[in-house]
This record gives structure tokens, sequence and C-alpha cells, in this order.
């Protein structure tokens, strides 16, 4: 069984003969930690790759990410980083005074200058599942524009800017899939952070009437050309869980050990695939190897009866060890 077929039978609930699995990173992983990531990945190959693909140069983009210091990204929104290997925050916002709306635009020139040439020659020389990953976080992209305390305070008193910015920010985002959906890829992804550690940022109401429809748009558009839909999310986001298996997502990954994994379990088995995780704020870069496999044993107990539906997916923290990544991926193989 191939590592596309693999991924493909676990999307589709039709028995792969293991658990796909999936290892992200952090950027401080491959800049100081190389040789300890080549030396897993040798051990525990992914059944994951990505495209290649490159997006046009940014007009407003300066500076080196991830990097201590300041930089701006390509929508001019500036991040200011104070550890090396971490993304760190948006603390100037382009948006932070409305006024500013009327001459605002998204960075279309990424877009119109990408180069998608290489694309399926990528897919076709790999027996890996293609995913795409893209740029699309319409509501973290929203508040890297505006700020996020004006952004919740615009949400909160429903200004009329706010719903501009969302229309400009998603038919940038529609435009990019649109790009995707073109090539061979098997999959791609999209995401945004919508949980605080024990609820929803914003009600769920208002996460259904603001944020739900776009997700829907990127779902439908997705699925129209044949490819399947992958969705991340941090926090607790079990309010959410119906509305996202309601619109076609496939794939999720969410912080499960900030929910009740057990009742995530019992309520979605079998209707979404569980994209990992397992869990980077205590069992992985606080607990023993045996720990992190206990962990893994608890998500498989309540979300893998053998028929697929799960993917072996962590993620690889700067300060996690690297015996507990390789202890997910046995327990995994038990």
């Amino acid at each position: 069984m191939t590592s596309r077929e693999r991924v493909m039978r676990a999307l589709r609930f039709a028995h792969p003969d293991r658990a796909p699995r999936h290892l992200w990173t952090l950027p401080g992983i491959p800049l100081f930690r190389a040789d300890e990531l080549a030396t897993l990945r040798a051990r525990f190959p992914e059944d994951f790759a990505g495209p290649d693909v490159r997006y046009g140069r940014a007009e407003r983009a300066h500076g080196v990410p991830n990097q201590v210091g300041v930089y701006t990204d390509e929508w001019g929104c500036t991040w200011t980083v104070l550890q090396p290997g971490i993304i760190g925050e948006v603390k100037g916002a382009p948006l932070d005074d409305w006024a500013a709306l009327a001459h605002y635009r998204p960075p279309d020139e990424i877009l119109d200058h990408a180069d998608f040439s290489r694309v399926n020659a990528s897919c076709a020389q790999s027996d890996k599942f293609i995913l795409a990953g893209t740029t699309v976080r319409p509501f973290e992209r929203m508040q890297f524009i505006r700020g996020p305390e004006k952004l919740y305070i615009d949400l909160a008193y429903g200004t009329a800017e706010l719903f501009t910015l969302r229309d400009m920010v998603h038919e940038f985002f529609l435009r990019e899939l649109k790009l995707w959906v073109q090539t061979d890829v098997d999959g791609i992804s999209f995401m945004d952070d919508w949980g605080a550690q024990h609820h929803l940022l914003i009600s769920p109401q208002m996460w259904r009437e603001v944020f739900k429809p776009l997700y829907a748009d990127y779902v439908n558009l997705i699925h129209s050309a044949g490819k399947f839909a992958f969705f991340h999310s941090d926090g607790h986001i079990a309010a959410i869980y119906p509305d996202l298996i309601e619109i076609g997502v496939d794939a999720l990954n969410s912080q499960l050990f900030c929910m009740d994994i057990e009742a995530l379990g019992k309520a979605y088995r079998g209707k979404i695939t569980f994209w990992g995780e397992i869990d980077r704020q205590g069992l992985l870069p606080f607990g023993t190897p045996d720990a992190v496999k206990a962990g893994v044993r608890r998500v498989r107990r309540a979300l893998d009866d053998g028929s697929g539906g799960v993917i072996a997916q962590c993620e690889w923290g700067n300060d996690v060890p690297m015996e507990n990544v390789a202890a997910v991926f046995e327990a995994w193989l038990e």
C-alpha cells in the first residue's frame, strides 16, 4: 500500500494497513535540530508531502521571519520575534485605524506571480499523499490586520468595516484556492485558531453567522475538484465540531487534549478523520516517553477502531525531546 493509498483509505474509513504518519515541526526544529529531524524521518517515514510551488514576491514583506527582531509579512502586518525559531506576534496592525481601509488592499501580487508550473510534476513523481498548504486563515488574518483587541470589539458591535475586511480577505483566499483546485494535489488545507483553553473565542452563534459561510465556500470549492479538505484549529473547539462535519471537512486537526477525547470519539468517530494530535502543552514537552505512549493509547481507544478515520500526527515544538516524538509514532504501531 502506497502512502497516498494509505491516507485516502484513512479518509474514506476503508481500512488502511496502519494510521498514516504526519509530522509537523516548528521553525526551530529544522533551523537548530536538523540532524535529529533527519534521524526521526528516516526511522518513521511520513505519508504526506507538499507540492513544489512558489508564491510571488510580496511587495510589503521585509525582514527575516522566525529570527529575533521585527519583520513585516505580505499583508503589511508587523511581527515581533523575541526567541529564534518562534513565529512571534503581530505588534503592528495596518488597519489599527479604520480610516486606512479605503486604501488597503490584499497582496494580489503573490498570486499574480505565483509559479504553479512544477506542482503537477511533483505530484506525479511521489507516491505520498500531496497536501497543499495555503495561506487561508480568515479569522487570524483579520486579527493580524486589525489587531486582536480591536477586532473582538468590532465583532461585538457589528462594525460595518469589519464585514468589508472579511469579504476582502475571503475573496483573496477564494482566489488562492481556485489556483490550487486546478492542480493534481490530493488535498488542500486551511486553518484558523478558534479555541481558548476551555471554550470558543467567540460565541458559537456568532461563529456560525460570520465565519461558517466562509468555510463552507472553501470546502465546496475543494470538493468540486474532487480533493480532500483539511482544516486545523487550536484550542477547545468542541462546540463547532458538528458544524465542520456538516460543511464537509474531511480531516480536522485540533487539540484533542483540551477537550473530552472520549466524548469526541463517541459523537464523531466515523464522521470525520481525526488528523492528530498528541498533547503539545503537557505530554510532549514535559512527559516521559512512556507517558507519551499512554497518551497515544488513550487517543486510539477513543478514536481508532481500525477502519480508518485517524492520522498519526503530532507537532514537534522547540522544547520537545526527540525521544517523545519517536514515542508517538512507536505507540501508533503497537
